[in-house]
Parts: C-alpha cells; structure tokens; sequence
C-alpha cells in the first residue's frame, strides 16, 4: 500500500483493521470512448494472451469477409510484418470517408465510436454479417499502438492514422488517386495490453483456410514477411472439400454428401461423412465464424440426424416396437460434420462477443428441419450405407450399455471393496483439503512412487503409483477402458467422473502432474495418459490443470573450493556446459525416477519453488489440428502414422531422433 492508501484504514472497536475506503459521488467514473475497452480488454476479446492477440486479426478479417458475403470483393490478404503488425486488405467497396452526420469523418466513428457501423442497418448495411455488436474495429484500435486505415473509394485513396489506444492523428488525408476500390487496415497490438505479440502463422493459416471453405471461390491469401512464407487458399467445392480433408487420415466409408437450404431466411450448408473412427468431430459455423462452443444450430443438427436415422431404423425393421431408440452419440460415432448457417442481423444472436455460441432460437428449427428432409432422402437412395450406419449405432449401443455398468460399478462402489483396497495400496493422499492447491502426481511404478512418497510436502500433494503401460484409450473401447484397474483408479482419485459427465470443477486437485522417468518408455507413458486426458477428461487439459514433471538426466558433482557441489543437467547441453566450465569429478545418469533418493526428488522435480512443470494446453484455435494428431498417432491405421514419422521426424546412425521441420506441423 502506499501512503494514501494506507490513510483509508480505520481502526475498529475491538482493535481490528477494516478496509474502509472512500465511496461518494466522486467515486464514480465514466469512461470515455475506448478507455473502456483499454480497461477490460478481456470483455471485448475474451482474453490478452495469444488467444486475445490473434482475435483482433479475425475482428479485422470478418469486417472484409462482410464484404464478401454481401457480393463485394473476392479476395482477403493477410500479412504478417517483421515487426508482427498485421496488415488486412481486401478489394472491396472500401470504408466510407466522408463526413458522417454525427460531425466527424466516417473513419474516425467506425474506428473510435463503439456500436457504430453497417451491421445495424438491414436496408443500407449489411443483411448477413460476422459482426453484430458493431465495436470489433474500435476495439482493434483501442488496443493496438498504432493502427492506419487506408480506404480506396470513389476514384480516391483516403488514409487515416490513430495512435495510443485510438486517437487519431492528423485527421482524414486523400494521397492521390485510384482505379480500385478496397480497404487495407493495418495495426500493432499494444504490448502493454498483451501477454504477447508475437503472431502465430498456423494459428491464422488455419483460420483463413477455414474460411476459404466456407465461402465457395474466395481467395485467401497469408503472407509472412517474417519467414518468407506465402500461401493462398481457394476451394470451388466449399465446406464438402473441408470435409475431405478433415477424413484425409481417416477410413471413409462413403464419399462426402452435401445439402443445402434456406428456410425461415436462415441458409444452411451441411456436409458429412461417416468413417471407420470411432469418434465424432462436428464443426459449426455462424456467418463463417466458428462456434466453439456450438449452439441452437449445432443442437439442430444433431436432433435432426438421430430423428432421421431412428426413423429409418424403425421403418425398415432395424428397431422394433418395444426397442428405445438410438441414441445420438451412438449414430454419430465416426461422423465427420460441417454445419453453416448465414443468419441475418435482425435475428441474429450471439452469446457473449467473441461469438463462441449461437442463441438464435428459429437456428435449431431450421437446421432440424434441412436436415431430416435431404439426409432421409439420401438414406433412402443409399440404402446399404444407410443400413451400415445404423448397424452401427446398434453395435455402439450396446457397448455403450457395457459401458455404463462398468462405469456404474466405478462411481457407485459396485466393487467398493476392491476399489478401496487398489486406492489404499496404491494412492499416497495429501492431508491439506484445499482443491484450490492441492496436487496430484501420477507416477510411473512402485519405485518412483516411494521415492515420491517419502520427497513429497505431504500437506498438499498426493502420489498416485501405475504400474507398467498405460491402456492405448485411442484405441480400447469405452466398456474395455472402465475395466481397466488403472484408468479407473484415476477417474476415481481425481473425482470429477469422465467424457460428457466430466465437471472440471468437481475436480480434487488443481495440478495433475504426469511425473515419469526421462527415458523412451517413460515418454511413452507421458503420451498415453495425454491421450487418455485429452479424450476423456479435455476439459481439465484446456483448463490448463494437466502438467508434465521434468526429472533431471544427470546428477554431476563439482569441486569448488575443495568441497563437492551437487548440480543436476536436464539435457546433453547443460551436461557440457557444466563440464566446460567446472571441475566435474563424477556424473550419474539417472535411469529412472527411482534411482533419485527423496531430498534429490523434491529438490530437482517436486518442490514448487525449484521445479520445472511443463503444461499441457490446447486452446479453441488448436483443438482441431490436436484430434486429428492424436488419431494419427495413436489410432490402428498404421499407413497414416508412418506417413507423419517419415515427414517428421529424422532418425539417425545412433537412433536418436528429432523432431524436423519438414510441413507445418513441427
């Protein structure tokens, strides 16, 4: 506290501290313009970190995909600069520039004035748009240091500066003239804003693929100024060619279908594809912009599907009269689905600004309705697919019936006295009851586990011992995975169920922390139980609460001033720069966790304040490209995987390897 803070403390009655601070009229503040923006960044973009960062180039872009979809301008360039501005130019009608009836020049109101622009307007503005609130360019200048618009319109080219948060700087300027029309937005995000500015090419080059599907014909282009890279994206086919190659690694078992509709002045597109995966990937999409977080549109279209697909099980005797009916997740094991829906400003609702989920209520109907009418039409006219389709729903049913009672027998205690014995014998539990620091370590055998044990601050942090190879869940069926003793010894420690039942916030610890042996076997362990986390517990990974240990290699003893110094290298490299530079008397490579005695454990892996955690983390940009790695690798098709290792990795005369940069998957 400073002083004057400190003057605001009051002395209670019986000798307390109370944090009486001034409240009157002149408490209360009004910001003005962008202020509001520059103090909570995180309402207008969702965060300041690099997911925050790359949302102000999709503000930008959507604004001149607008123009696309209103039958303006087929082409969007994005450039990363050396610096990691970004410059945005399109060629269409280019942003007014002339005086607006508030006074000020158009430019300055759309990029300064929040809820101002053509997305209010169904007659003169836009009738389908990514954008509905109206601040996402005000937003982007407000948060950027510095941001030039640049408008080609009426014969002119017409540029306009702002600086610091979104004052404008000069004025309205016209530099000359111009037989195109367009708008080239360029601006740097405010490093006092953002945790980071530094631009990922893949996270946009996946975006503006993305979006090149969406809108049949339009050309995307992606420029790095950095690294040299330039790519462009153009797709005739639209979303049934992203389907394509969403199912390039997969086992198709028919060729893409695609339908189309406008009903309720709502148009949709779907294209899907049933393969031989067992795991169903539904991408939405509201006005070419994703969302994550699905919505009416999305419930629609799974309505719809596992309507049509009963329907059809019922009329062609699949399903008797006293049978239930299939359920959804069973008629979508193995689905691969694009759903996109252009909905018109004045019904149009978003939940929250960053768009992540649709509210319009008339969406589910009219998803639900396009989809029960073209889809039973082409089950009718596909009838072997259409009975392989619910041939399949009935196997998965019934594994999923399997699956229940081995779950039942977990959560509910069916085996409660052996479930008490493997927790007993195998789960060191803290003592602390605090979720909020408590940590979990998941340790690979009984040696590494006593060693934890006895190393560990027993207060807040509990040692869960697995024995062996950790079950490939990439692989096993649900029912085969809740039998298996050490999954199901997680799922019970951890405390928060699994897969749609999973309650992140029901969780017991705060820090899962996979703590191996730095050797082949023990990465290979580490990958397992990622894909068993990423599979079945996500919501826990992209809460940021899955972490990996990192054990040292090698323990080296130095002489320094004729005493022996223990010091410890977690790679090749710190091992030779150690023995560049000190007297190294003897070095031991430690082979496993087991090896390291408790105080060697705590010291180098365990304690908070000396240890090193890796993170585990998949964001809403990256959640896509990381079902598709994990099937790869993990999945039965060996084709695909050792197409990605040859691409990938080079191995050499000693057989070891590293990961290359061959592709952008590095």
């Amino acid at each position: 506290y400073n002083k004057k803070s400190l003057a605001t403390l009051v002395k209670t009655k019986n000798g307390g501290i109370n944090m009486a601070k001034k409240y009157d009229d002149d408490s209360i503040q009004i910001l003005e313009g962008l202020d509001a923006v520059r103090k909570r960044p995180g309402m207008y973009i969702g965060s300041t970190d690099s997911r925050g960062l790359h949302h102000l180039v999709w503000e930008i872009v959507d604004n001149s995909i607008d123009e696309a979809l209103a039958g303006f301008g087929r082409e969007v360039t994005v450039q990363i600069n050396n610096d990691n501005s970004i410059r945005v130019s399109d060629n269409g009608r280019g942003v007014p520039c002339s005086m607006h009836k508030s006074g000020k020049n158009t430019i300055e109101v759309i990029f300064t004035v929040l809820h101002a622009g053509g997305k209010f307007s169904s007659e003169n503005g836009y009738k389908v748009s990514a954008g509905l609130h109206g601040v996402g360019s005000s937003v982007v200048n407000a948060l950027s240091s510095w941001l030039e618009v640049e408008s080609n319109r009426e014969g002119k080219i017409h540029k306009m500066r702002f600086e610091n948060g979104g004052h404008p700087v000069g004025g309205m300027q016209i530099v000359g003239d111009t037989r195109k029309t367009g708008t080239t937005i360029t601006f740097k995000p405010d490093p006092k804003i953002f945790s980071t500015t530094l631009y990922n090419y893949d996270t946009i080059k996946e975006r503006l693929r993305e979006t090149a599907f969406l809108i049949k014909g339009l050309k995307m282009i992606l420029i790095d100024k950095r690294s040299g890279k330039h790519e462009e994206f153009q797709y005739e086919q639209g979303i049934s060619e992203y389907v394509q190659l969403l199912d390039a690694k997969k086992k198709p078992i028919h060729d893409v279908c695609y339908f189309e509709g406008k009903l309720n002045n709502i148009e949709t597109e779907i294209a899907l594809q049933f393969t031989t995966s067992d795991s169903e990937n539904i991408i939405s999409f509201v006005n070419n912009v994703r969302t994550h977080d699905g919505g009416s549109h999305e419930v629609g279209f799974r309505s719809g599907l596992t309507k049509t697909v009963n329907e059809y099980a019922r009329k062609n005797g699949f399903l008797r009269e006293k049978d239930s009916n299939l359920d959804g997740a069973d008629i979508r094991d193995g689905i691969t689905a694009i759903v996109s829906v252009r909905i018109p400003e004045n019904i149009l609702e978003f939940e929250g600004q960053t768009k992540g989920k649709l509210g319009t209520p008339i969406a589910k109907q009219t998803v639900e309705q396009i989809i029960i009418d073209q889809f039973a039409y082409y089950l009718m006219e596909n009838k072997s697919l259409a009975e392989q389709i619910v041939k399949n729903a009935i196997r998965n049913q019934k594994a999923r019936e399997a699956a229940r009672k081995a779950r039942e027998e977990v959560r509910e205690g069916k085996k409660a006295k052996k479930q008490e014995v493997n927790l007993s014998g195998k789960l060191s539990p803290c003592q602390g009851h605090d979720k909020k620091i408590n940590e979990l370590f998941i340790v690979e055998g009984d040696s590494a586990g006593g060693s934890a044990k006895q190393g560990r601050d027993r207060r807040f942090q509990a040692i869960l011992p697995l024995r062996g190879k950790v079950l490939n869940t990439e692989k096993a069926q649900e029912a085969a995975i809740m039998k298996n003793e050490e999954i199901a010894t997680m799922i019970y420690t951890i405390g928060a169920d699994y897969g749609i039942n999973f309650d992140v916030k029901k969780c017991n610890y705060d820090k899962v922390i996979i703590m191996t042996d730095a050797d082949d076997d023990g990465a290979h362990i580490q990958v397992l139980l990622i894909t068993f986390f990423f599979t079945f517990m996500r919501p826990l990974v992209k809460a940021g609460k899955l972490y990996i240990a990192m054990p040292p290699l090698y323990k080296v003893t130095i002489k320094e001033k004729k005493k022996d110094v223990v010091k410890y290298a977690w790679s090749e490299a710190e091992l030779n720069q150690i023995s560049r530079e000190h007297n190294v008397t003897n070095v031991q490579r430690y082979k496993g966790l087991g090896e390291m005695n408790a105080d060697q454990l705590w010291d180098t892996t365990m304690n908070p304040k000396t240890r090193t955690l890796v993170q585990v983390q998949v964001d809403d940009e990256s959640e896509g490209q990381a079902e598709k790695r994990i099937s790869v690798l993990m999945s039965d098709d060996v084709a695909p995987r050792r197409e990605w290792i040859d691409s990938h990795v080079s191995f050499t005369l000693e057989d070891n390897y590293v990961v290359s940069n061959k592709g952008s998957d590095e």
